[in-house]
């Protein structure tokens, strides 16, 4: 199949690319575990609390077993008092979870051949900016005004970078560095033609 390479707004030519790729079936439940998964994968779990024994202290019984009037005690670092350790506490944990390589590429073709249909994808010859300008970023390109893009190079540009770094609804990735997460939360996908050819290559 052949996609549209435009340029300013108008088709410039074509770039033929594999049909597996960019022309497969949308699978929502995979794309949603494949999301889900991603999402899941950015969660540090990294909190952390005391139960009893972890509680530095309370070695020594606090006071006599009998003749206070106070209840019973062993120890100054249970759950009642103050300073002790939390009853059921929170512990770190991976909150990963397992996705085959496969199921993977499945997702990706989906989500990319989704955003094809949908005409969400629009690729262009390169993408280069003489000047790291803001201005004329959105002059050459017409991004970032009313809808969220994502730009997929196929190498870092530091000029684009900084043309784009203040504009909040356009972010930058290089081709291996584009996920599903990414994929779906934007309006609008704009790549360069090399970076569709290493997509493909990718997720053949």
């Amino acid at each position: 199949m052949d996609l549209a390479i435009v340029k300013s707004g108008k088709k410039s030519g074509s770039v033929s690319v594999s049909e597996a790729v960019f022309g497969a079936d949308y699978n929502e439940a995979l794309i949603h575990q494949v999301v889900t998964a991603y999402q899941a994968g950015a969660r540090q779990g990294t909190r952390a609390q005391k139960n009893r024994s972890a509680v530095s202290g309370g070695g020594a019984k606090p006071f006599r077993q009998k003749g206070t009037g106070r209840a019973r005690a062993g120890t100054t670092r249970g759950p009642i008092w103050r300073g002790g350790g939390r009853t059921f506490p929170s512990s770190t944990q991976d909150f990963s979870h397992k996705v085959n390589r496969k199921s993977y590429r499945a997702a990706m073709r989906s989500i990319l051949s989704e955003l094809v249909r949908q005409e969400r994808f629009e690729v262009v010859k390169e993408l280069k900016i003489s000047k790291p300008k803001t201005k004329a970023f959105l002059k050459a390109y017409s991004a970032g005004r009313n809808e969220a893009v994502l730009i997929i190079a196929d190498q870092f540009d530091e000029n684009l970078i900084l043309s784009t770094r203040n504009l909040i609804n356009v972010f930058v990735v290089e081709s291996d560095e584009v996920n599903p997460f990414s994929l779906v939360g934007f309006d609008r996908v704009l790549i360069t033609e090399n970076a569709v050819k290493q997509l493909e290559e990718r997720f053949q």
